[in-house]
């Protein structure tokens, strides 16, 4: 067995797995340095982070709109512009986006008629100081991050209990395809282990108790390491496994991050990170 392994007679393809398909409810909410928060003081930081990121959206702009709870309040806030007069084209991220964007009047498009975006605008899981990312509590982390790779600019918007001083609290998603998945789960240990992470991989269920099933038909296990010190070591070692198509890591992708929080709304952007370094 590979160093670090995990076994698959250990490991059946239902064991150590999460249900709901959301990590976001069921993961505790807290704020750096304030202890648990009130999930409706999360709700106004999240409006907050929204309104804050409207401004910097313009007129005739091709928009990427993420998938999540705090994207959700950026689409209805974007509806609310288009109902007064806006003129935006958007690619959704997920299917519950594109729904919501649709009863709100927004125009769609794909990235097939329209292959390079101005902005996408998303949540995040956890986010860093350096603005690296997890995404894909909610599922739809292949295509935010195929979205994000289209758009001149990616605009994280965020409640202060995401910003993190390291990555890995929250539990990491990789999305792989179905076929061979208690090999794929033994793989991901190993080169976890030789990346310096460690803990269980769990295959997340849905509400039913069957495996959630991503818009792109695949299927999410959730890395719950603790803490990741070397993204960019495990995000290249993760993508060395056959089977995985995509993990939650988004690195060198955004360019800014709105976080609001008990002291206010601050911004985090790329060239000031790239200056500190």
């Amino acid at each position: 067995m590979p160093r670090g392994a995990l076994s698959a007679d250990a490991l059946p393809l239902n064991a150590l797995s999460v249900a709901g398909g959301v990590w976001g409810e069921v993961w505790p909410v807290v704020a750096p340095g304030i202890g648990m928060t009130s999930p409706a003081q999360v709700d106004r930081w999240k409006l907050q982070a929204a309104e804050r990121a409207l401004a910097a959206v313009e007129d005739g702009m091709l928009l990427g709109l993420g998938s999540g709870t705090t994207a959700a309040r950026f689409v209805d806030l974007l509806g609310e512009r288009v109902r007064q007069g806006l003129n935006v084209t958007c690619v959704p991220t997920s299917e519950s986006t594109r729904a919501q964007a649709e009863r709100l009047g927004v125009a769609l498009t794909t990235l097939e008629d329209v292959p390079f975006l101005d902005l996408t605008v998303d949540g995040a899981d956890e986010l860093d100081s350096h603005l690296r990312l997890i995404k894909g509590g909610g599922g739809a982390l292949l295509r935010e991050k195929i979205v994000a790779v289209a758009s001149e600019r990616m605009l994280v918007i965020a409640d202060a209990s995401k910003h993190v001083g390291t990555l890995g609290n929250f539990p990491l998603p990789v999305e792989v395809v179905r076929f061979g998945l208690a090999a794929t789960r033994n793989l991901l240990g190993a080169v976890a282990a030789d990346a310096g992470c460690s803990g269980e991989i769990r295959l997340r269920l849905g509400r039913d108790g069957e495996p959630f099933v991503t818009d792109s038909g695949n299927v999410l296990f959730d890395c719950v390491f603790g803490r990741i010190d070397n993204p960019e070591v495990l995000d290249l070692a993760l993508k060395s496994v056959p089977g995985v198509v995509e993990n939650g890591l988004f690195l060198g992708i955004a360019d800014a991050a709105i976080i609001a929080g008990a002291d206010g709304v601050s911004v985090i952007e790329r060239d000031a990170v790239a200056g500190a370094l």
